[in-house]
């Protein structure tokens, strides 16, 4: 029996030799945390993953108090301690010396940090947002010179919108230069009159992105003055310069669907109004000569001077009946002057008949004037009903572009009234045309 060892013995066992291989008294990892639990002790416990393992790791309270930062659910750490065996539950488990973010963790921290303080200051408002043109003539494409997005980008634009001019500005969009660079050529765009800028990149890691979120980065879309579209990484991929922008688009195909109208939808728009002019043109025109050949068969509108011809005789016989009555009236006036004249003779009665004269005279120059005002509005009447006739003569129509066609001295109004081979005249303005119906449509 003494062959069979104790299951505390084995893990004692275990557990020596654990700690006396140097190689688990300090061993460096790299993992993401998972369950975390913080106690009540002050003590952490948590575990370590990646891909294919979990390790078990716990950190005293006297170097958690030495963490730069707060642990949490999901952080990429690196983590520095030892590995030991846990005798009650006869598990092996890493005791945390340090631990820090790694370089994905601190870029993560980093970015929620500027973008809550960018936030607060009110950069992603859609207050500040501006409209993307409908029609835009000349679009600005800052990518890489080479590789999927400018492809994407740029065929996208051809196939949708050939009519805008394209002006690729070749951008770093990784790497120690590529902030410069991108504020450099968002100010260069800025500047040279287009209607629409796409800022994009293929996908890529947070620390391949890492330019679009730059604060000066964010600074320089906030700042442009031209709409500005990104389209930076694939859909899952989100930068500050994505919440910034006027529009984020999820991709760099997107971003020139975004930016342009489709063409084929236009040339649909286009024959669609054509249709409706052509019809509602064409309604005018019927309309038109509908009117002209009621006009037509106006039988004053053939002969003109019957209209005015009426109004000239009457305007005659006014003028007559005002010169008879007013000869009339002076006859009367002048014979009661005679009558008075031969009763009265002493001198107060001469200056009577004095006084009755200027009389007579005064009333005569009233009659007068009166006359005067009745011809002369005789006369605006008639010019204004001659004008209004002239206005509807066939020879004023003519002038407006129309023409009047007649067969056998008869106005043709209809096609039906023709047949091929009819010698018909057209009148125009200016003389007159003999033709010979050749074709009726």
């Amino acid at each position: 029996m003494d062959k069979y060892l104790s299951v505390t013995a084995i893990t004692k066992y275990i557990k020596y030799k654990f700690d006396q291989d140097p190689h688990l008294q300090n061993v460096f990892i790299k993992g993401e945390i998972s369950n975390f639990k913080k106690h009540s002790s002050g003590h952490l416990y948590f575990a370590l993953k990646d891909d294919k393992g979990v390790l078990s790791a716990m950190m005293f309270k006297s170097n958690a108090n030495q963490l730069s930062f707060e642990p949490k659910e999901g952080d990429q750490v690196l983590i520095e301690g030892r590995i030991g065996i846990y005798e009650s539950r006869g598990s092996y488990q890493i005791y945390v010396q340090t631990m820090q973010l790694d370089g994905v963790g601190l870029l993560y921290e980093k970015f929620e940090a500027l973008k809550k303080e960018l936030a607060e200051k009110g950069y992603f408002n859609n207050e500040h947002k501006l409209s993307i043109p409908k029609y835009p003539r000349k679009i600005a494409v800052l990518t890489a010179s080479t590789g999927a997005a400018v492809r994407d980008i740029c065929s996208t634009l051809d196939k949708r919108y050939p009519l805008a001019e394209q002006v690729l500005i070749s951008t770093l969009v990784q790497g120690k230069e590529a902030k410069d660079n991108i504020i450099n050529n968002i100010k260069k765009a800025d500047s040279i009159d287009v209607d629409v800028i796409i800022v994009g990149r293929g996908g890529g890691s947070i620390e391949d992105l890492w330019s679009f979120n730059e604060r000066e980065v964010v600074e320089a879309i906030y700042n442009c003055a031209t709409p500005i579209i990104s389209a930076v990484g694939h859909e899952t991929d989100t930068t500050l310069s994505d919440f910034v922008s006027d529009v984020r688009a999820a991709t760099p195909t997107q971003a020139a669907v975004i930016a342009t109208p489709d063409i084929k939808a236009l040339y649909q728009l286009i024959a669609n109004a054509r249709q409706y002019l052509t019809k509602h043109v064409t309604q005018s025109i019927q309309q038109d000569k509908h009117k002209l050949k009621q006009l037509s068969s106006y039988y004053k509108l053939k002969t003109p001077s019957l209209l005015y011809d009426q109004e000239t005789q009457k305007l005659d016989d006014y003028q007559k009946q005002l010169t008879r009555n007013l000869e009339q009236t002076i006859l009367r006036n002048k014979h009661k002057i005679d009558i008075l004249q031969n009763k009265l003779r002493i001198g107060p009665i001469h200056n009577k008949t004095y006084q009755y004269r200027q009389d007579f005279d005064r009333l005569n120059a009233m009659q007068s004037q009166l006359i005067n005002r009745i011809i002369t509005q005789k006369k605006q009447m008639l010019t204004s009903k001659l004008a209004q006739l002239d206005a509807l003569s066939p020879t004023q129509i003519m002038l407006r572009g129309y023409s009047i066609i007649e067969k056998n001295d008869k106005i043709i109004t209809s096609k039906d009234d023709l047949n091929i081979e009819d010698n018909i005249t057209i009148n125009l303005k200016d003389g007159k045309i003999n033709a010979n119906v050749k074709e009726i449509r």
